[in-house]
């Protein structure tokens, strides 16, 4: 893990992505669809999350689980962005998301081994934010010529107490579950088909 804020590169080529979905937007403005219809699942892998992390993060979730001070990349667009910049905005959106759902997951995976729920929970979004960073990947390059984007990453939990660690990934979930709901009314315009 990085530090947050901290940014590395991360390359990207056409060549690595010639079978490219035609349907890649088709599948991010599906993802959105669900989101702003509140049916992301973000709510319940909080809950979920929260749930097997026990005392005092049952009864002080308010308190523990304030997100403000976590880091997350700045999401900088609007109803009259170019579809460039929301694609790019996305990328780094759902590859910090990624990477802090690895670290909640490795976290949980430790912390509470026999919580099934939740872990198949954390492994689906993982798989789902990875099928979308590669959409974008393939839209970005086909439709744009990017072939890289600075991606932010937000802080390791690597050697943090187990109380930090779930304090974090509580955090990390709550502030996931607004970002996503923010974001959703503000890119479904941009993913409408022309």
């Amino acid at each position: 893990g990085t530090s947050p804020g901290s940014t590395a590169r991360t390359p990207r080529g056409c060549a690595l992505h010639q079978v490219h979905e035609e349907g890649g937007l088709g599948t991010l403005r599906g993802w959105w669809q669900k989101v702003a219809e509140g049916g992301h699942g973000g709510d319940a892998r909080f809950s979920s999350q929260l749930k097997c992390q026990g005392e005092p993060f049952s009864s002080e979730t308010d308190k523990l689980c304030n997100p403000s001070g976590v880091f997350f990349p700045a999401f900088r667009v609007n109803r009259t962005s170019e579809k460039k910049e929301v694609m790019v905005a996305m990328y780094k959106l759902f590859a910090f998301l990624n990477a802090s759902l690895g670290n909640i997951t490795r976290d949980q995976e430790e912390l509470n081994p026999t919580a099934k729920e939740l872990l198949e929970r954390l492994h689906n979004t993982t798989k789902t934010t990875r099928g979308l960073i590669s959409n974008l990947t393939c839209l970005l390059c086909k439709n744009y010529n990017i072939f890289q984007v600075d991606v932010s990453y937000g802080e390791s939990s690597k050697g943090k107490s187990a109380f930090k660690k779930k304090q974090q990934g509580c955090q990390v979930l709550r502030k996931y579950v607004q970002v996503i709901a923010q974001a959703a009314r503000v890119l479904l315009p941009h993913l409408s088909p022309p």
